[in-house]
């Protein structure tokens, strides 16, 4: 993967580390069927250990979806598969939409290229309402917390 304060490219925990260290929240690219045979629980923790904010991938094993939910990161997919054909390792990755993240609402990935072009790509989520919590709170445990702080 492409380090982007470095340009030298590397391992993706390597490179997500060194995020970390500069307080870079970042944004993973995957093909099909992100997350099938992982290692459960740790595989969607390490990401947003890392600072990892979103994962945006062609689709998802249905387990891990929900394990990055849980732990209050963004699995979204393409609108249009073809769209991860958009993206380069050079490009910088926004979501938009967040204000109004809702069930059922599609969000917005603009993409920033080198040469300061912009392209927008639509993508969907599997997020209910006590999903949209976990999010918003970070995670779920992180909501439940807020939850019983509040008895």
């Amino acid at each position: 993967v492409r380090n982007q304060l470095t340009d030298a490219f590397g391992p993706v925990p390597e490179t997500a580390r060194y995020y970390k260290s500069k307080g870079v929240r970042w944004v993973a690219i995957g093909d099909e069927n992100y997350g099938e045979g992982s290692s459960r629980e740790h595989a969607a923790l390490e990401p947003r250990h890392l600072g990892g904010r979103a994962i945006i991938t062609k689709s998802f094993a249905r387990i891990h979806e929900t394990n990055l939910k849980k732990q209050g990161m963004l699995p979204l997919t393409f609108a249009d598969p073809a769209d991860y054909d958009k993206i380069d390792p050079a490009d910088k990755v926004s979501i938009v939409g967040l204000k109004e993240f809702a069930p059922g609402k599609q969000l917005k990935a603009v993409i920033k290229k080198p040469d300061g072009s912009k392209v927008e790509i639509l993508l969907n989520h599997t997020f209910n309402e006590q999903q949209i919590e976990w999010f918003k709170a970070g995670s779920a445990l992180n909501r439940m917390k807020q939850v019983f702080a509040s008895k």
